[in-house]
């Protein structure tokens, strides 16, 4: 029994989807749904489906980010996107990243049709023992890791830029996690797959290239700047500094001038 979980911001698409299509046709089954991008997240962390039904443009949503974080983390789930978003190179993306189906609402009961058994046709492929359907170990999760690299490489540029333009707040894993729609074991993964890097080289590295342009202003005191890009003490600062370019931030400064 394939486990299904439907996502969409109009309660009347949700039961429409849920009740209206004859799902044990292709031995599946409604399982759970969710109303925005957070709940729909947290439905199919708790249930581990293999068909996700959703709309890409909901409140608290990235679409596209999301649809990689599925795809990166979860390989064998299969998606399909129902939406009223009639962007054509967004489709494009989507489909890119690894959609089963795009399609536009209002869709044909056919078209749904159509989009369900291409899924379920793709779950068979996967050699999977009884009872495992959506439930995989975590020797498949950590294959997955380099599974889809369009997803995969999509998800890395975004916790890269997330960690960018927050390297000066007091970020931790999970909010990149959070932002990127994967786990923390799963990002912790990618990275080190990627960029050969954890969370908090990443982040040192994000918070150095900030320092290293506020140094070049002579009149800014050394200990405001690491105080300024995120370091919690000069210490800590002055240590990662010269870890990450083998001079000290003075001496670095001195070769500004």
């Amino acid at each position: 029994m394939y486990k299904v979980v439907i996502i969409d911001d109009e309660p009347l698409i949700v039961e429409g989807l849920s009740r209206s299509i004859p799902w044990e046709r292709w031995n599946c089954k409604v399982v759970g749904f969710g109303y925005n991008g957070i709940e729909g997240m947290e439905v199919i962390r708790r249930e581990k489906p293999a068909i996700v039904i959703s709309d890409i443009s909901m409140p608290k949503m990235d679409g596209l980010t999301m649809i990689a974080g599925l795809k990166s983390e979860f390989p064998y789930m299969q998606v399909s996107i129902l939406t009223g978003y009639r962007e054509f190179t967004y489709a494009q993306e989507a489909i890119r990243l690894g959609v089963s189906a795009f399609l536009l609402k209002p869709s044909k009961m056919d078209e749904l049709y159509e989009a369900i058994e291409t899924m379920t046709e793709k779950l068979k492929m996967f050699p999977m023992e009884e009872g495992e359907t959506e439930e995989h170990t975590e020797d498949d999760r950590d294959d997955a890791v380099l599974y889809n690299s369009e997803a995969n490489n999509f998800v890395v540029t975004k916790a890269l830029e997330y960690i960018k333009e927050h390297s000066r707040e007091r970020i931790q894993l999970a909010d990149v996690a959070d932002h990127c729609y994967v786990s923390q074991w799963h990002l912790s993964k990618l990275l080190n797959k990627h960029t050969g890097e954890n969370f908090s080289v990443a982040l040192n590295k994000a918070r150095i290239a900030e320092a290293k342009e506020l140094l070049q202003d002579p009149s800014r005191r050394i200990y405001d700047i690491a105080e300024e890009v995120g370091f919690q003490d000069l210490a800590h600062f002055s240590r990662v500094f010269k870890k990450l370019e083998g001079i000290s931030a003075n001496e670095y400064r001195n070769t500004l001038s």
